[in-house]
């Protein structure tokens, strides 16, 4: 596929055009030509040296990533920057970046997929965000016990979530917001949620969500932001090319 079209097809896919004045992300391509041609796509979760070099390594012409290298640009291509860049462009591999876009998306989304992972009924965008959102919420068939909800987010996304037990025993309306999304607790309270997932928390979560009653399950950053890349991933497949997941885990 032509390099042009493949950017061109996921800006449009991914609506990125939307969020170009509310994300700090220089989503879209961020590092590369337009011109060439693309058979094999690396994704990953990061763009850092490890993801990097093993995008060079398995021969990639595209690395499609939901952490890019540029929030709000950078004065001097040194350091830490050049090391992360060098690579990419002696070797030609595109670094393709979705944030925000990958957050709000009501079907490739991360929220989204770990919302259909779970069944949930009645999805509808959450988590306001300027003129987007960037989350998801619904309701489960059948209420999850809070231990069996921890546990199933443990199984299902090789993680160790760690519970603010502060609602009710039963969850049935939940909200999804990936990543550092505790920012939106009080909104899950207001919108009257049994329980709201994210990625991690900050110290000042767990008062919120006692003094709020709301049940908080903090899944990591990075477990729960994997999902997006993959499912967007499985688009490129469809069009015919070729994909590699790189696992890179953080542990946050």
């Amino acid at each position: 596929m032509d390099r042009q079209e493949f950017v061109d097809r996921l800006d449009e896919r991914l609506r990125t055009d939307d969020y170009a004045d509310l994300d700090a992300s220089a989503n879209g391509l961020q590092v590369g030509r337009r011109s060439g041609t693309v058979e094999r796509v690396a994704i990953a979760v990061d763009a850092a040296e490890a993801t990097i070099e093993e995008a060079v390594e398995r021969d990639a012409d595209v690395l499609l990533v939901h952490h890019g290298l540029a929030w709000d640009g950078f004065d001097r291509l040194t350091g830490l920057h050049y090391d992360r860049i060098e690579p990419l462009v002696e070797n030609d591999v595109a670094l393709y970046v979705s944030h925000l876009p990958l957050d709000g998306h009501q079907e490739l989304g991360n929220a989204a997929v770990l919302a259909d992972r779970l069944e949930l009924a009645a999805q509808e965008p959450f988590g306001e965000y300027g003129t987007e959102y960037v989350g998801v919420r619904g309701t489960a068939s059948d209420p999850y016990g809070v231990d069996d909800l921890s546990s199933w987010l443990d199984a299902e996304l090789d993680t160790e979530t760690r519970v603010l037990d502060f609602g009710p025993e039963e969850v049935e309306d939940v909200g999804i917001i990936t990543g550092r999304g505790v920012d939106w607790i009080e909104a899950a309270a207001e919108s009257g949620l049994d329980a709201f997932i994210t990625g991690e928390g900050k110290h000042e979560s767990y008062h919120e969500a006692r003094d709020l009653g709301v049940n908080v399950f903090l899944a990591g950053h990075y477990a729960t932001e994997t999902l997006g890349v993959r499912a967007v991933g499985d688009i490129a497949e469809e069009w015919g090319l070729e994909t590699t997941f790189i696992e890179h885990p953080t542990g946050l």
